[in-house]
């Protein structure tokens, strides 16, 4: 039994408890009378191709509905529910991965994957507790990040994640990020240390970005499905997300006394110069680009926006909410 695998196993002890947190997953008649209505909104915004908000409702007014995916349109006005429920989810191309808990505890979390008609067509087990969760942007492969131990990516010691890429066409795992190899100026990483979270890919879906923390340092890396092999670009860059152009990353990154804070930031990956946004408020979040000019990201179960150039000042963009995907039909 490796490091990983006996992590886990002493988290579902701890967390036997509540197992019964499961059946609130489960989806009641009135969540399925939902899905019709929900299809024909997803199918009319891509037959005018009007772009569309994907999230996570989070009312704790409404419990029955709370961590349903929702639609919503741009700007967000009236949302309209799935009876999808997801601890983290994203959406491309017309297919989607929501990181949910399976029907019994002792399955513990899977990787459902949904199309467009909003039906799921195939699940992967998964180990972890959810954190992050990405779709390529031509829907074939995703991307998902799991906490095998810890809770927080505040105490860089005191966590381990896994991080798994996903074949979305035939649903099954490729591999986990750990199995790629690494280097570090040419060199390669070899160090039992690594963890990799918060995956982005590129438009032609084999070349990604994610972070790699190994020895109490923080990277940004470029890799490739295809070759299985990444390579370090930059430092301190956590959950990075790429710009729709492909010309920059929002990443957050650690500031204040101990790093236990974020602050958000832009990397132009031509000149790696960084700017800082205007949120200054710590984000634990993979953000989400509204456009090429503005980002999105969940804080305090709110959706927030701000300037990707550092200007104005952020502002609220949907209530009771996180988990943002924007549908670029």
């Amino acid at each position: 039994m490796d490091k990983r695998t006996r992590l886990f196993v002493a988290l579902v002890v701890v967390c036997v408890a509540v197992a019964g947190v499961a059946i609130a997953g489960a989806i009641s008649s009135n969540d399925i009378k939902v899905s019709k209505k929900a299809k024909d909104v997803v199918l009319e915004a891509t037959k005018a191709k009007r772009p569309a908000l994907l999230f996570r409702n989070l009312n704790r007014a409404q419990p029955a509905s709370y961590g349903q995916v929702a639609f919503a349109g741009l700007p967000p006005g009236k949302r309209t529910l799935v009876p999808l429920r997801c601890e983290r989810v994203y959406f491309e191309a017309g297919t989607g991965v929501c990181l949910t808990r399976g029907s019994a505890f002792a399955s513990a979390y899977r990787a459902k994957i949904f199309g467009p008609d909003l039906r799921v067509r195939g699940e992967v087990k998964v180990a972890g507790v959810p954190s992050r969760a990405r779709v390529s942007p031509d829907g074939r492969y995703g991307s998902v990040t799991l906490f095998v131990s810890g809770h927080s990516y505040a105490d860089l010691l005191g966590f381990t994640t896994t991080t798994t890429l996903l074949d979305l066409v035939r649903g099954k795992k490729i591999a986990e990020l750990e199995d790629f190899e690494v280097t570090r100026d040419g060199k390669r990483i070899t160090a039992p240390d690594v963890n990799y979270w918060g995956v982005t890919f590129t438009r032609d879906s084999d070349r990604f970005y994610a972070t790699l923390a190994t020895g109490g340092n923080i990277y940004l890396v470029e890799g490739s499905v295809r070759d299985r092999t990444m390579r370090t670009i930059h430092d301190d860059v956590e959950c990075p997300s790429l710009s729709p152009d492909g010309t920059r990353i929002a990443y957050k990154k650690r500031a204040g006394p101990g790093g236990k804070r974020w602050r958000l930031h832009v990397l132009d990956l031509a000149t790696m110069s960084e700017t800082p946004l205007a949120e200054t408020r710590s984000v634990d979040d993979q953000v989400e680009w509204l456009d090429n000019r503005r980002v999105l990201y969940g804080l305090e179960e709110q959706i927030w926006t701000a300037a990707a150039d550092g200007s104005g000042a952020p502002r609220r963009f949907a209530q009771r909410g996180d988990s943002p995907t924007v549908l670029r039909f």
